[in-house]
């Protein structure tokens, strides 16, 4: 019986101003964290005639989404991770974010990473996230067997 559990799930981010614990242990939001590819791999385009000719796109890049609890702290060392980053481009876009699930022997490392945004930041009747969004340059996957 195959069983996932997020507390087998391990992230970070690693640059300028800091390592952050982004998964279990960090009050990580219901949500999680979502790596998404920034455009599809594959365009297809069909002629007048209905032939057909497929181009595969070179990039890897993607977009990293990470939801925490309004309370977590590491929303603290995120806001000064990306204000010390802000300040200079040197700075800026060398972040490097991992993702490990130890249970499914999936890995996932993103180089080139920056942030894209602050969250929003939203103050109502129940506490909520912040989500903090990252792009990626270079994504490489394993998907594991979990076994």
């Amino acid at each position: 019986m195959a069983t996932y559990s997020f507390l087998n799930v391990n992230a970070a981010m690693a640059g300028p101003g800091g390592l952050v614990n982004l998964a279990a242990g960090a009050s990580a939001a219901e949500e999680g964290i979502t790596i998404e590819p920034a455009e599809d791999k594959n365009v297809m385009t069909v002629g007048a005639d209905g032939r057909g000719q497929h181009s595969l796109i070179a990039s890897n890049a993607c977009t990293v989404t990470v939801r925490l609890l309004k309370t977590s702290p590491v929303n603290a060392q995120l806001m000064t991770m990306y204000n010390l980053q802000a300040a200079s481009s040197a700075l800026w876009g060398v972040n490097v974010f991992t993702l490990t699930d130890s249970a499914r022997n999936d890995l996932t490392a993103v180089t080139g990473v920056a942030f894209k945004k602050i969250p929003a930041l939203t103050y109502a009747k129940e506490a909520g996230m912040n989500e903090w969004v990252f792009d990626g340059i270079s994504r490489t996957s394993k998907l594991g067997a979990g076994d």
